[in-house]
């Protein structure tokens, strides 16, 4: 079984798949359109849930089911988040089935990407810029800062445990 990180970059990218509607002739604007019911915040609880049963099930050694859980929710929904920061398209049906109106956050520095393989020099520049660069440098602070926090809470727990320590 793959890795936690790799099943979440798998489940960041899921939404998209509903680009197939447009092969079966549904329309963007519909629910089940591009940038829909699979970029909504049900589709990112429902579909975390079940990653996060069938990655338990299959891996050895897994982090709790709410730690793995949290994770896959935040990779599925940060994919309707970041398409709503972008310049074009329809808008991103957050709350469909409850309601089917699409909507952008009111920042959206980021370039809309083409459907389909092109990608041109401005596209792809806003969303290093935007998307990647930030992810890494989370990641990086992520990776630095983990362990000390990790020592921090123990020391602290230790300090808490001991006989020394007085309550108030």
């Amino acid at each position: 079984m793959p890795p936690a990180r790799i099943v979440g970059a798998i489940c960041a990218s899921v939404p998209d798949a509903d680009v197939g509607a447009f092969g079966l002739g549904i329309p963007y604007e519909h629910p089940l359109g591009h940038r829909g019911f699979t970029h909504s915040l049900l589709f990112a609880f429902a579909f975390s849930a079940f990653a996060t049963f069938a990655y338990r099930r299959l891996a050895r050694k897994t982090p709790s089911a709410r730690v793995v859980f949290a994770f896959l929710l935040i990779c599925l929904a940060s994919h309707g988040l970041l398409d709503a920061m972008t310049d074009g398209g329809k808008g991103i049906g957050f709350f469909i089935p409850f309601d089917n109106r699409r909507y952008f956050l009111p920042f959206r520095p980021i370039h809309v990407s083409p459907i389909g393989f092109e990608l041109a020099g401005d596209v792809l520049w806003s969303e290093v810029k935007w998307v990647w660069l930030p992810a890494a440098l989370i990641t990086l602070a992520g990776k630095f800062l983990g362990p000390r926090l990790r020592r921090y809470e123990s020391t602290r727990r230790d300090a808490q445990g001991s006989p020394n320590h007085q309550s108030e």
